[in-house]
């Protein structure tokens, strides 16, 4: 075998059409880059998966490494790992030296938390700086070339919150308490204000006030006008003051009053704050949610987010506060193209004239600002090293364009970059972003070939594509010299991730790992190797150490699985390409199947749906749903064929298989769900008539609208913490898909499953976490009360009164799937 990992070959020569002769599993290992990964421990065939086990807390399985990151000097890793029986987590330290390999480092005491840095430390230019913020404070390191030793200094220690911290090209250290920036010296410690901002009104000089007995009062008065005089006077005085006397802090920027802060990011050189805000929306009263099971014995209204149908966003300004003379601008955006488009003309027309009415496509000014989605942590704001260029990513409220800009800061206007334009809507992911260090350079990732690809653009030049295929980047990491972007990419195989980077010098691409599963990958601080986090099927993510560079040799740094978890009989499922009937693109799907499943009768079959509608499960890597894995093992040994299918709008297979949900939220996916169907009978000697189906969350909407909308396709499901009616769920990712009911209830009423419940004829479960903050208990309530109205007796419901979304207590798992198990038992 060459450095091509024997399992992405493996893996990719299971994606057939047809089925696979189950063998019976042996310990054996796949060699990866010179390292050997088990695939499958020593399993032990008389063991028997039983619900209890699995459903248990699940430090039996092994606490896996987690928040990992470097240690400034590049020679050791910090990580935090769960304290076993508790929800607490600890920090171990673990040294690159260290001789054991399977030593899993040492716990880092209380006392010296403060020293280990931070996944988000920054540097100064030449990199001889570190500065991080722990528990509010902020901390330095400078490093010592010559020794190897590190220094740490203590900035803060107070009671106030730091945060943001930033090096300033002149030395000084920024950091920021609330809104307010200020500049520490490293030399001398001593602390600048640099900027305020007040949220309202700016204070106004002294007035008479309005109104007839006023003037009065100030003409025959002598007292009142002369109070009125000093007044004046001292507002003057301070104005002067302020103006001539350097010691003082600098007057506040006055953002308005109800205005709210949404983001704001300073300049290296300390001359300019760039700052977003928008009006301040109250919290309705009556976004709350029962909970009946409290300490004090009372039922608490908890609050919650709201609903999609009652959320207006609103419009940011963008300002460009000048530090130097105390001067503020507002930015246009009349410069960004497309930018009063009526992007919502079709979809507003078809609402209109299924009303009976007729629309007028007209220019509208559209509501725009930062890209500042819940699933995006980076800055919108990105200012150049040399401080001389800043960049914005902007985007449409209507979400349908996204433009990355600069500011030419001596006509303090907006420059377009590049826009990106979706009729369906932007990603909320794959929109990172950022400058090259040593030329006036953009660097970004964009969606607009139908995949996720890395682009660099001059300001005054046309954009390069440096990676191209049917794959999708992402996590783009730029090295100081700009010689490599870094990235992560399903290249070989969709749910194959695997660590490259690109050679800006010539655009070629490198891989830097072949492991066949799923990898994650943290730079070092001195860019020499690559900390990478990898998984398969049947392995847990562990930490392991590569340099940072093609074909180098990988050492694994952890091994927390338990040996309990070793032990068990596991099968990874098999991968397959389910030929669509409506695209030419197939749907990855996994598999598990019985020993002994192309003999005697044919064999039941589940289903299942994974949450989050844009995830990706049928992936090489270790899974999220790691229960539900065991329990698809367990079924799999009772004789069960089960199928976890990639759907329409799933990650990892480009723009088109995302958006093809676009208005039509349930239709695509249960389009897949017959092809998957089709394909378990044709291909894994399934009989047709002893299908189920179950999933939670997406997955349990999906289950919905399978028994309503395709009624003899399953015969049982099991519908978890599902959604009803998408009008109650939230904003941010609703109205991208489905825009908002105001605008186009059509596409509400075509995607809630609340709408189509005289469909069911099947057994269906529904097992409903009470205090769920994500979908809603209501959810299931308002279906349930249709369904007694309709006088329909195919549902039973279970309730869990103390669990939120993602479940908490064992007992509830081993409930609920006790359920869902007698469910399929009963009904296949």
């Amino acid at each position: 075998m060459t450095r091509h990992s024997a399992l992405a070959v493996a893996v990719c020569s299971l994606v057939l059409a047809g089925p696979l002769q189950a063998k019976k599993a042996e310990p054996q290992t796949y060699t990866t880059n010179s390292i050997s990964v088990p695939a499958v421990y020593q399993a032990d065939s008389s063991i028997t998966l039983t619900l209890e086990q699995i459903m248990a807390d699940p430090d039996w399985l092994g606490r896996q490494p987690q928040s990992a990151h470097w240690s400034a000097d590049s020679t050791q890793v910090y990580y935090q790992r769960k304290r076993e029986g508790s929800e607490l987590r600890d920090w171990y330290v673990r040294p690159l030296t260290t001789a054991d390999s399977d030593s899993n480092g040492t716990a880092v005491a209380l006392a010296n938390l403060h020293e280990t840095g931070s996944a988000q430390a920054v540097y100064n230019l030449d990199r001889s700086l570190q500065a991080w913020v722990f528990e509010g404070d902020v901390f330095v390191r400078a490093m010592n070339n010559d020794s190897g030793t590190a220094a740490v200094k203590q900035l803060t220690r107070d009671n106030a919150v730091q945060s943001a911290p930033e090096f300033l090209l002149d030395g000084r250290l920024a950091y920021r308490e609330g809104w307010t920036f200020y500049a520490q010296d490293l030399t001398t410690g001593a602390r600048t204000e640099l900027a305020s901002l007040k949220l309202a009104e700016k204070p106004k000089a002294p007035a008479v006030p309005g109104g007839y007995l006023a003037q009065e009062q100030h003409k025959l008065i002598e007292f009142v006008a002369l109070q009125q005089n000093n007044a004046e006077q001292r507002y003057q005085a301070r104005q002067q003051l302020q103006q001539q006397n350097a010691s003082l802090a600098p007057a506040a920027f006055y953002l308005g009053k109800d205005m709210q802060v949404v983001s704001a990011s300073l300049s290296p050189k300390a001359n300019y704050l760039m700052v977003a805000v928008r009006k301040a929306t109250k919290r309705n009263d009556k976004d709350i949610m029962p909970n009946y099971i409290t300490a004090n014995g009372d039922i608490a209204a908890e609050p919650v987010r709201a609903r999609v149908n009652d959320v207006t966003p609103q419009p940011q300004r963008i300002l460009l506060l000048n530090l130097q003379d105390g001067s503020s601008t507002e930015l246009s955006y009349t410069s960004l193209p497309g930018y009063n488009d009526d992007v919502l003309a079709e979809v507003k027309a078809e609402n209109a004239k299924a009303r009976g009415e007729k629309y007028k496509s007209a220019k509208v000014i559209r509501d725009i600002g930062l890209m500042t989605d819940w699933y995006w942590s980076q800055s919108a704001m990105r200012w150049h090293s040399s401080g001389e260029h800043v960049a914005l990513m902007l985007k449409a409220l209507d979400n349908k364009d996204r433009w990355i800009a600069t500011v030419d800061l001596q006509n303090k206007t907006l420059v377009p970059q590049h826009r990106l334009h979706d009729t369906a809507w932007v990603n909320y992911a794959f929109n990172d972003y950022g400058w090259l260090n040593n030329s006036d350079s953009l660097y970004y990732l964009s969606e607009e070939s139908g995949y996720s690809h890395l682009y660099v653009k001059p300001l005054k030049g046309k954009a390069k594509k440096l990676t191209s295929g049917t794959f999708e980047v992402s996590d783009p990491v730029l090295s100081s010299d700009d010689q490599f972007i870094y990235f992560k990419a399903n290249v070989a195989h969709p749910g194959n991730y695997e660590v490259y980077r690109a050679v800006l010098a010539d655009g070629k691409t490198e891989q830097l790992t072949q492991l066949g599963g799923n990898t994650d990958f943290t730079l070092s601080p001195d860019e020499q190797k690559l900390l990478l986090n990898f998984s398969t099927n049947l392995l847990p993510n562990e930490l392991y150490l590569a340099d940072a560079r093609p074909g180098a040799e990988v050492t694994r740094l952890t091994d927390t699985v338990s040996a309990q978890f070793k032990q068990l009989p596991l099968q990874a499922p098999k991968v397959v390409a389910v030929p669509s009937s409506h695209g030419k693109q197939p749907v990855f799907a996994k598999v598990y199947y019985p020993a002994d499943y192309q003999q005697g009768e044919q064999r039941r079959a589940v289903i299942f749906n994974h949450g989050a509608g844009y995830l990706q499960n049928s992936d090489l890597g270790w899974s999220g749903y790691f229960r539900e894995f065991l329990f698809h093992n367990l079924l799999a040994q009772q004789g069960y064929v089960v199928m976890d299918m990639d759907y329409r709008a799933s990650k990892g297979y480009g723009r088109d298989w995302r958006t093809a949900i676009y208005r039509r939220m349930g239709t695509p996916e249960i389009e897949d769900l017959v092809d998957g169907v089709n394909w378990l009978v044709a291909n894994a000697n399934v009989d047709r008539n002893r299908i189920g189906t179950y999933g939670g969350s997406y997955g349990g909407f999906m289950t919905f609208m399978a028994l309503f909308k395709e009624p003899e396709l399953f015969q049982a499901g099991a519908a978890l913490r599902p959604v009803s009616d998408w009008a109650y769920y939230n904003h941010a990712y609703t109205s991208n898909i489905l825009n908002t009911p105001a605008i186009d209830p059509i596409a509400y009423e075509r995607s809630s499953p609340i709408y189509f419940t005289q469909g069911l004829k099947k057994p269906l479960l529904i097992n409903a976490p009470m205090v769920d903050d994500n979908v809603f208990f209501q959810d299931v309530v308002r279906l349930v009360q249709r369904l007694i109205e309709q006088e329909n007796i195919n549902f039973e419901t279970a309730i869990y009164p103390v669990e939120p979304h993602g479940f908490r207590q064992p007992s509830s798992w081993l409930d609920e799937y006790r359920r869902i198990y007698k469910l399929f038992e009963q009904n296949l």
